[in-house]
Order: structure tokens, then sequence, then C-alpha cells
């Protein structure tokens, strides 16, 4: 355990900031698991929705440093392409 006030004081912010991030995490999964069963169910429009509501989800997931940018931007892409090859 910590033994300084200092790294008693960052054990305590690392922990609030664990919390944080544990919770935008998840916002960013259930979103993305949306847009994924959407695109299992076939339906372009509900798919098309889902999308638009978890793009941002992700971006600011990246933003905040929970994802990386790039990985965000992948997952973002790849979305985007499965349901553009929903209508074929």
């Amino acid at each position: 355990m910590a033994n300084t006030t200092s790294a008693k004081k960052a054990a305590r912010k690392i922990a609030r900031r664990t919390e944080v991030n544990k919770s935008r995490r998840s916002r960013m999964r259930t979103f993305l698991r949306k847009v994924e069963e959407a695109i299992a169910s076939g339906d372009k429009g509900a798919a098309a929705e889902a999308f638009k509501a978890a793009q941002p989800e992700i971006m600011r997931a990246a933003q905040k440093g929970v994802v990386h940018k790039n990985t965000a931007s992948r997952k973002v892409s790849r979305l985007a392409h499965r349901i553009g090859a929903l209508a074929s």
C-alpha cells in the first residue's frame, strides 16, 4: 500500500479515473452491440440509425483516452463498411 501522502492521493485519483474509464468503455461497447445486432438482423435502416448514434460515442472514447484513436477509427470504418454491404 502507498506510504507517502502524495502516493495515497495518486491512488485515490487512479481509482476515480478507473471508474470513469470503465463507465465510458461500457457505454461505448453498448452502442457497438446495438449496431452489431442491427446488422445481424439485416435491417439497414436500423443499422444506420444505431451507427449514427454510436459513431460520436466511439470517437469520444478515443478523445478521452479510453481507446486509441486508430482503434476507434478502425471500428467506425469497419462498421460503416458492413452497413454499406447490407444493401447489396
